[in-house]
């Protein structure tokens, strides 16, 4: 409940949250805190020095140490934090996690000084305007996946700005990924509610997809479909997405404001814990593991060194 002061020339009484309005009762609300916040992008790599070089050279994104101690990437606000492995990490489209993305205000001309850096693309520059109107392609909307450190799969694609912009997920139910995401963490659905329609382009399944809101980054979900008909070598003998764990991009990270509390609501609604709390810093910095839809790994983190 707040407090709010008298306005009697407009007929406004507020005491602790009640509100007399000409003589009508109301009660007023304080804004309900985000269930969670997104923190970060975890990547395996080989040489995580040269990776941390790679994103901050290539995009919009600064070294920076995480919490004070873990040389990682600062990207609008969010994290890319890196554990060094020894063998190189799995780089197959074959779990929840597709790929990480950066916009470009005119991707033509970012996508020719991303060649001439020496950036090598697993997919050039492509004009995919005709995917949400039928069109046909009109230099409105292009994309290209550039080959990352440990081959992560980074797209470039036309926005408003350089910042990073979406993490790009698969799901055999995008529809109720999406759901889960909203109920257990608090993103937010763009649009109105999501058709079930099955649609193609150029005989890869583009839907249905949902695309979500957490801290100005784009969580978009795509049917798995789309990744069997793209990479068919990949999925040759398997049906179903593996864990997201000891992939080049292994998991992403929420911040919640309270790790216990937290963790007894997921427990409640049923979700999988897989890695029990943990601490460092002397607990400034609290952390626990579950899994999500499609075996997504997600690390849940209590982070006091945080600005929201």
């Amino acid at each position: 409940m707040r407090f709010a002061s008298m306005r009697g020339a407009a007929g406004i009484v507020a005491v602790a949250g009640l509100i007399i309005v000409a003589g009508t009762l109301a009660w007023t609300q304080e804004p309900v805190a985000p269930l969670a916040h997104f923190h970060h992008v975890h990547l395996n790599s080989t040489d995580p020095k040269a990776a941390i070089d790679f994103y901050t050279a290539k995009f919009l994104a600064e070294k920076a140490k995480f919490a004070g101690v873990a040389d990682a990437v600062l990207a609008a606000d969010r994290w890319l934090l890196f554990t060094k492995v020894n063998t190189a990490p799995k780089a197959e489209v074959t779990s929840a996690i597709w790929h990480i993305g950066w916009g470009a205000e005119n991707m033509q001309e970012t996508y020719q000084k991303q060649v001439a850096s020496g950036t090598t693309f697993q997919t050039e520059i492509t004009d995919i305007s005709d995917q949400g109107d039928g069109k046909g392609g009109n230099g409105r909307f292009f994309f290209a996946y550039v080959d990352g450190p440990d081959h992560a799969l980074i797209e470039l694609n036309t926005a408003a700005n350089h910042s990073f912009g979406h993490l790009h997920l698969l799901s055999s139910d995008p529809i109720a990924a999406s759901e889960w995401y909203v109920k257990e963490f608090g993103l937010t659905r763009r649009g109105g509610a999501p058709s079930r329609e099955l649609r193609f382009r150029k005989g890869r399944q583009t839907a249905p997809a949902v695309s979500l809101m957490m801290d100005n980054v784009n969580v978009i979900i795509y049917p798995v479909g789309n990744a069997k008909a793209a990479f068919p070598e990949a999925w040759k003998g398997r049906e179903e997405l593996e864990s997201t764990k000891d992939h080049t991009i292994d998991h992403v990270g929420f911040r919640v404001e309270n790790l216990d509390a937290a963790l007894a609501r997921l427990r409640a609604d049923g979700v999988r814990v897989t890695e029990e709390p943990k601490s460092i810093l002397g607990g400034k910095v609290k952390y626990a593991f579950i899994e999500g839809p499609d075996r997504i790994r997600i690390e849940v983190i209590e982070d006091r060194t945080a600005k929201d």
